[in-house]
């Protein structure tokens, strides 16, 4: 049943306790072996809340205050059209890519391709069983790219897990060939100093540049030695994409000492993470300009040479911000919203023990010109609505919605739905729209949810790590002016400018 629900009923007591080897790629006609988890975005198995948290739940959804467990609550101004479940590749669903009208969903296990040219009506056009976490997933021409950031035994899709500390083990980056949608063909495979968590595309004229955020190295891994302060670049010529290769490893956090710079974490600062790398990279290509979020710390740094990128300035938020997640720009690189991901998205921070400020976005705007800008911290804003101690919830991936004028955003939650909301004020962001399910259960805390959502050709697209890929139609006067720009491509994390006429990847009707 679909029910559209209040968030004002919403604010409870909810929380208040407490080598190259046979390089294929294998299209799925049988249930493949689980991939290994990737720890530090989902706990590994479910846990067990308090009976005092387990009974809160239950009471909070007989009073209406929270949905049902599944149960498909939306604000007035969001319809959901379609949801296709897990198939052949059972685990975690992780991020989505998109070009024409296929959308590319990363899976723990591999990644499967959709047919959207009827958003209402999606179609599985191919499942490629390569398990490796996380599978985080980006396209550009005929090229695919996958990153792995679990131990694997050999760089091929026929791996298994094997421990970091043995020296032939393997993790990086591998490329496929798209050309044709339902055959995927694995070409090639880089590996990368400490695996390869997540990846961003800097297309040039000729080559494909993708910076690999990693972290966590450890002395007893030989792959992953500290200080690991900086990020992979691998260049990807076009028309070879089998010569990929690493061509620099660039320290944005230079410093003494065997941990390199960056945030030291605790007990300097407690409860933040040590600064060890990157977690993800957002690229604008038109403006030359990147924004990272990398565990302790966010960075703003030039691209004009890609290879070569310098960092312009950086910033920490020792109250309130745990692990810098993930960065979006606003359409004028005037702004940009920082995520923290309190609890590594496998937590219930969505409380009111936790309350509006941790867990949440940072917004904050670019002052200044050329090396001299400067990131100033305007506001936090998360969603209004409290959520479960059984729901993992906290501030994910999301997208801009091209609308002139506005700053707005379509965003992933984990179990806390999906959410619209406006940031054109950087100081009073505020949401218009929400689509949410009740939790996956109401005496375990069980990871599910919306890992990204993202705004493609008119829709909302949706890839919930447990209940498979959702379709959403946004109608709202606020907008709606959206549906006329017409994208060729999207890779979130390369974002365009929407309304560059002269990008030829896109297409505005």
């Amino acid at each position: 049943m679909t029910l559209s629900n209040d968030p004002r009923t919403r604010r409870r007591r909810l929380g208040v306790a407490a080598a190259v080897v046979g390089l294929l790629a294998t299209l799925v006609t049988a249930a493949p072996a689980a991939a290994i988890p990737d720890p530090g975005d989902a706990p590994s198995s479910p846990e067990r809340v308090s009976q005092e948290d387990a009974r809160d739940t239950r009471e909070a959804i007989a009073a209406g205050e929270i949905p049902g467990q599944d149960e498909i609550v939306h604000s007035d101004n969001i319809k959901h059209l379609a949801n296709i479940p897990k198939d052949a590749l059972p685990g975690t669903n992780s991020d989505l890519a998109f070009q024409g009208k296929y959308a590319f969903a990363g899976n723990y296990d591999g990644f499967r391709i959709f047919d959207i040219s009827d958003p209402k009506a999606p179609k599985t056009v191919s499942q490629v069983l390569c398990p490796g976490s996380q599978n985080d997933i980006s396209v550009s021409g005929n090229l695919l790219f996958l990153s792995t950031d679990s131990s694997r035994s050999d760089n091929s899709c026929a791996s298994t897990s094997q421990p970091a500390s043995v020296k032939d083990s393997w993790e990086g980056l591998k490329v496929f060939d798209i050309s044709d949608k339902r055959n995927p063909k694995y070409v090639s495979a880089v590996e990368t100093a400490c695996g390869s968590h997540t990846h961003t595309l800097v297309p040039d004229r000729k080559n494909v540049y993708v910076y690999v955020s990693s972290y966590s190295p450890n002395a007893a891994f030989p792959d992953c030695q500290p200080p690991h302060d900086g990020i992979s670049v691998i260049k990807v010529p076009k028309k070879a994409p089998q010569q990929a290769a690493v061509v620099n490893f660039p320290v944005l956090f230079p410093g003494s000492g065997p941990d390199g710079g960056g945030n030291p974490g605790g007990p300097t600062n407690p409860g933040v993470s040590k600064t060890t790398g990157c977690h993800d990279i957002t690229v604008l290509p038109s403006k030359d300009l990147a924004a990272g979020a990398c565990m302790g710390d966010g960075i703003l740094f030039s691209i004009k040479d890609p290879e070569r990128p310098k960092v312009i300035d950086v910033v920490q938020d020792n109250v309130n911000f745990a692990f810098w997640h993930s960065a979006t720009f606003n359409q004028d690189t005037k702004k940009v919203v920082f995520t923290d991901e309190l609890g590594g998205g496998g937590a219930a921070t969505c409380n009111a023990a936790i309350g509006p400020d941790r867990g949440a976005n940072g917004i904050y705007d670019i002052v200044g010109r050329g090396d001299h800008r400067e990131l100033v911290f305007r506001s936090y804003f998360k969603i209004p609505r409290h959520q479960a101690d059984t729901e993992n919830c906290v501030a994910h991936n999301g997208s801009v919605i091209p609308v002139r004028g506005k700053d707005l955003m379509v965003q992933a939650w984990y179990q806390g739905g999906v959410s619209v909301w406006d940031f054109t004020d950087s100081t009073e962001p505020k949401e218009i729209a929400y689509f949410e399910r009740g939790p996956l259960s109401t005496t375990r805390l069980v990871a599910g949810g919306s890992w990204s959502a993202y705004y493609y050709n008119g829709y909302i697209y949706s890839n919930d790590m447990a209940k498979g890929f959702d379709v959403l139609k946004l109608d709202d006067r606020r907008t709606n002016s959206a549906e006329r720009v017409r994208l060729h491509e999207l890779n979130v994390q390369t974002q365009p400018d929407y309304f560059d006429r002269d990008d030829d990847e896109w297409d505005d009707d």
